[in-house]
């Protein structure tokens, strides 16, 4: 189940031209999508993700239910702690990505666009019989993205109607598995959090901050090897294959739904994908589609997918890619004519 994009307010701003596909609502950018990446790197700009879906889980029993059923230790979680928690099939396969932060007697939540009545409609079917009340609050509350690393503070919701949920990503859980061997991780530090407002208050918050549109967002994203729901994922992705076990999974939690998958493949095998970086030739000034099949030489079989593409400011062209496990890494890959450099992210 899926809700129709609403557009945010802040398209109104001078400059703004709407995206489209899953992130239509919002804006692409301003205007200058390379100098907003530059303002949002320096700290001195603001993302709209507006059209992001936010859920409440209020009631006594809120943090120990939504530990049954997802891949995170939530149990105990200290109030203004954020967390990161996926919501896995029967078989293991990532359906919602939660980003959660809990105040003390609400738990909130958000989630890819126009995903929030699906992840509310199968909450409430796993309620039974514990104090939980679960709500889709989106049309109340707007979310803002900025790179700034300060944790949520009381403070903030008491003075200023806000709720921060802080990224926790690249950092390792707790209990958990990286599946990159790379020994410096290129988003170390990285600082970004996602502001959940009062709808009404989202102009005023941005206040006379630089605005930077989605685009931006994704180079920087991109940049960070973050992966996300519904690009990077498909029907049949696992956690291990985007090496997103080191936020979101804790390996020793007990029982959840999508379990048995975790446990086996960390185990026992290996995952049959892999999460690579790409950088694209950009000579000819034109970049491939998300989707675009990745083969090893014009003419073969495909190797696999691009799943994001972006123009990053300082390295150009660039691309996340879900490829075979396989695919080797010293060789260049093609989407049509564009030529692809991999860089590892998930060791093969």
């Amino acid at each position: 189940m899926t809700t129709a994009a609403v557009e945010s307010p802040l398209l109104a701003h001078p400059g703004a031209v709407q995206a489209d596909g899953p992130d239509a609502g919002v804006a692409a950018h301003y205007g200058d999508p390379l100098r907003e990446q530059r303002l949002l790197e320096q700290g001195l700009a603001v993302v709209d993700l507006s059209h992001r879906g936010v859920v409440t889980v209020a009631g006594p029993d809120r943090l120990s239910w939504l530990h049954s059923m997802t891949t995170q230790a939530l149990t105990g979680l200290a109030p203004y702690t954020s967390a990161e928690s996926l919501v896995l099939s029967p078989h293991g396969h990532i359906e919602h990505d939660l980003h959660l932060v809990d105040d003390g007697q609400t738990t909130w939540i958000t989630v890819e666009p126009r995903t929030a009545p699906a992840l509310v409609e199968w909450l409430n079917s796993m309620r039974f019989m514990l104090r939980v009340e679960v709500t889709d609050v989106t049309v109340a509350y707007a979310v803002l993205g900025e790179p700034i690393g300060t944790e949520s503070l009381p403070a903030e919701r008491e003075t200023r109607g806000v709720i921060a949920w802080r990224d926790p990503w690249p950092s390792m859980g707790a209990d958990t598995a990286s599946y990159s061997e790379v020994a410096e991780h290129p988003a170390a530090g990285r600082a970004w959090r996602e502001l959940i407002v009062p709808r009404e208050q989202l102009i005023e918050e941005v206040g006379d901050r630089h605005l930077a549109g989605i685009w931006a967002a994704e180079a920087e994203r991109v940049n960070a090897w973050r992966p996300r729901v519904g690009k990077e994922t498909d029907h049949r992705t696992i956690p291990h294959e985007l090496d997103w076990l080191r936020t979101a999974v804790h390996l020793h939690k007990g029982c959840y739904r999508g379990q048995e998958t975790i446990a086996r493949v960390h185990n026992l095998g290996k995952p049959p994908r892999r999460l690579v970086f790409l950088h694209l030739d950009g000579s000819e000034h034109v970049l491939p589609d998300e989707g675009a099949e990745l083969v090893k030489a014009p003419g073969e079989r495909p190797v696999g997918r691009i799943t994001t593409v972006a123009r990053h400011a300082e390295d150009g062209p660039i691309a996340l890619a879900v490829v075979k496990r396989n695919t080797p890494l010293d060789i260049q890959l093609y989407a049509g004519p564009i030529a692809a450099a991999q860089t590892e992210i998930v060791a093969p």
